[in-house]
């Protein structure tokens, strides 16, 4: 597992994430950029991020044919990022054209971004994901295919609820990658999400790397919201 919880970014201005970061100037952080932040201010953001030497997760969830996914992330290949992601529901096809991408894009001497996949959103029910996606088999099921189908695609691990990780390292194996949203701290906001888990439950039951944000990013003091949460995630507490 990695021993720093991944930050999401969930801030609409530039501004709002300078005044965040400002507040770890001592600390190497991980970091997630999403689809709001990237759309609006684009690799400008991401380049200033890496610039002050923080790990950087790209969560855009390409999902398109192959060779639009193939193109785009041999451009972002070039961004320094550690790792992105795709959805698994674009098929094999088209996630092993993003790792061909990824690979092509990627500057000498440099380490390839890791490539993870989407299964179902933290945010998606079993009952959404039946009635509204037609998947007439358990989520689990629905979770478990996807992850299999992403590891013999050639990634290097999936976005999953931290209900899921051993399951998927079971099927997969334990090198696979489970990256788990939906964390919060005993007591905290569940918020938008349905399938949450504490720190320390993610890290007993088989997550890679977490991805905490409004229980830092909206805490009184993030500083130690954010230690409290590694201490947690590390089995310090």
């Amino acid at each position: 597992m990695n021993d720093k919880p991944i930050i999401a970014l969930d801030f609409s201005t530039s501004e709002e994430i300078k005044d965040f970061l400002r507040l770890f100037e001592d600390e190497s952080l991980y970091v997630k950029v999403g689809m709001e932040l990237y759309y609006q201010h684009g690799a400008e953001i991401v380049k200033w991020i890496k610039d002050l030497g923080h790990e950087i997760f790209l969560d855009l969830k390409l999902h398109d044919i192959p060779n639009t996914v193939h193109r785009a992330m041999k451009g972002l290949a070039a961004l320094d990022i550690d790792m992105v992601n795709v959805h698994a529901a674009g098929g094999s096809e088209m996630m092993k054209a993003a790792k061909e991408g990824l690979v092509a894009g990627t500057p000498a001497g440099s380490d390839v971004p890791k490539l993870i996949a989407v299964t179902q959103l933290t945010s998606t029910s079993e009952e959404a994901m039946q009635t509204e996606q037609l998947i007439k088999v358990s989520l689990q099921e629905s979770v478990l295919h996807y992850a299999d189908l992403t590891c013999k695609s050639g990634l290097d691990g999936v976005v999953c609820s931290a209900w899921e990780a051993r399951m998927i390292k079971d099927h997969t194996n334990e090198d696979f990658i489970c990256l788990t949203p939906g964390i919060r701290p005993a007591g905290s906001a569940v918020g938008d999400q349905k399938r949450v888990a504490t720190p320390g439950r993610a890290r007993e039951i088989g997550s890679t790397f977490i991805v905490v944000g409004r229980p830092i990013t909206q805490a009184a003091d993030p500083v130690a919201a954010y230690h409290e949460i590694k201490n947690q995630w590390n089995g310090a507490e």
